[in-house]
């Protein structure tokens, strides 16, 4: 029985001139999440800070399984809402494929050392057009990520990922929350042309304005990052019995707030915090609802934009304490505070090494990079475009690959001309 939620509109491709098997036996979103599933950029988040250095411990968290428990979110919340509400049926449903395939990507343009590594990126690249995670994302799903081009998705894929519908220029002082001005092609590919970009004041109200499967996907990282992050503290030490009843002793804690703190304090106290946590992603998939969403600028074109994620707050409200807890006890911790001054040396350094050897009126030209990279850098348009495409090989290393390249770049005593790892 076809899906009805989804029209030819949906599944379009970025590109209409490709080759299209004659036997294919997959839906188009299926296809996006399979091409995401087997790309290099994907299998590099098994090696990218998620909170805590990468390779730290096996049991902590990366920006891989955080991914994967991201998507498996993303499909409760499609089933829970197909499931409870009188909006969704068996014909008319939001497809968990195209949910779970926005759920994996969601992360894979996020530089090494996690938010760290984007906030010195953002500062370097800043007079040559910015740098941002989510933007980086697009990059990759429409340029990048099978060699020198995209993997050609969809446009309800591509908008499904698309958080934030900004231009760097329309905020140039904002620190994230932005796509590239070079990706204005893409937006209007996901928006139907520039109408609404037109239409559309650029920050806020542009940013909020998400398809369906973007919000599913917005709030299943909430769900799994603001409940994790508090297991993955815990487990590090951070957040303890002593801690968190200092910490909730300095702040204002509303009396909900005050018993998820005396329910974590017993789950800590006994060792089952990471049981009442699961319970929680349960708890908060099934606070959602769906809500029909007036007429508005893409409501005429597709069903993604006329229907509205209705979050329960006060699970809203839960999950912002977490966060909190996690901001305070763990994220601005000497211990953490330093892997972010890690974070600064390493990428700076590597970039204004990079720079220095490819860039300018000057330069040393030391084979520092593989043969293809220094062509296609060499091949650039101008310097902002080179800038880019160094930003690219430092995005995309991870952590311990970071590490080693500066280490190999700058350290006497580290590595050989027979290292080749």
């Amino acid at each position: 029985m076809a899906n009805q939620f989804y029209s030819e509109f949906d599944t379009t491709p970025l590109s209409v001139n490709t080759h299209t098997r004659p036997d294919e036996y997959r839906t188009a979103f299926q296809i996006d999440r399979d091409r995401i599933l087997y790309t290099s950029a994907f299998r590099r988040l098994q090696s990218k800070t998620q909170v805590f250095l990468s390779g730290e411990y096996d049991f902590y968290r990366t920006r891989l399984t955080h991914s994967l428990e991201v998507a498996q979110i993303g499909r409760s919340i499609c089933s829970r809402l197909q499931a409870a509400g009188d909006l969704l049926g068996d014909d008319y449903f939001i497809d968990p494929d195209l949910v779970e395939a926005a759920c994996l990507s969601h992360d894979i343009g996020h530089p090494p050392f996690g938010h760290a590594g984007e906030r010195v990126l953002h500062d370097i690249m800043r007079k040559m057009g910015g740098f941002e995670g989510n933007a980086q994302t697009l990059r990759l799903l429409t340029e990048t990520i099978y060699g020198d081009k995209g993997m050609n998705p969809t446009r309800a894929f591509l908008d499904a990922t698309l958080k934030y519908k900004t231009l760097f220029s329309e905020i140039p002082e904002a620190i994230n929350h932005f796509v590239y001005d070079d990706q204005r092609a893409q937006l209007e590919f996901a928006l139907d042309g520039e109408r609404l970009l037109n239409e559309l004041d650029p920050g806020k109200q542009r940013n909020e304005f998400r398809s369906i499967e973007c919000q599913i996907m917005d709030w299943a990282d909430d769900t799994a990052y603001s409940l994790n992050d508090i297991v993955d503290g815990a487990n590090a030490g951070f957040i303890n019995l002593e801690n968190l009843e200092r910490w909730a002793s300095l702040n204002e804690i509303t009396d909900d707030g005050t018993q998820h703190i005396d329910d974590l304090c017993r789950a800590i106290r006994r060792g089952r915090l990471e049981p009442l946590m699961g319970r929680k992603v349960g708890d908060f998939i099934t606070a959602v609802k769906l809500a029909e969403l007036p007429q508005n600028l893409m409501s005429a074109k597709t069903a993604r934009y006329r229907h509205e994620l209705i979050i329960n707050p006060v699970t809203v409200a839960e999950s912002k304490l977490y966060k909190k807890i996690s901001l305070d006890l763990v994220f601005r911790s000497p211990q953490l505070q330093q892997l972010d001054h890690k974070a600064h040396r390493v990428l700076g350094e590597l970039f204004n090494i990079f720079t220095d050897n490819y860039l300018g009126k000057e330069k040393r030209r030391l084979r520092l990079l593989p043969a293809e990279a220094e062509n296609t850098i060499a091949a650039a348009a101008d310097e902002n475009t080179r800038a880019r495409l160094i930003c690219d090989l430092v995005a995309k290393m991870t952590d311990r690959f970071a590490v080693r390249t500066y280490r190999r770049l700058t350290d006497p005593d580290f590595g050989s001309i027979v290292d080749l790892v």
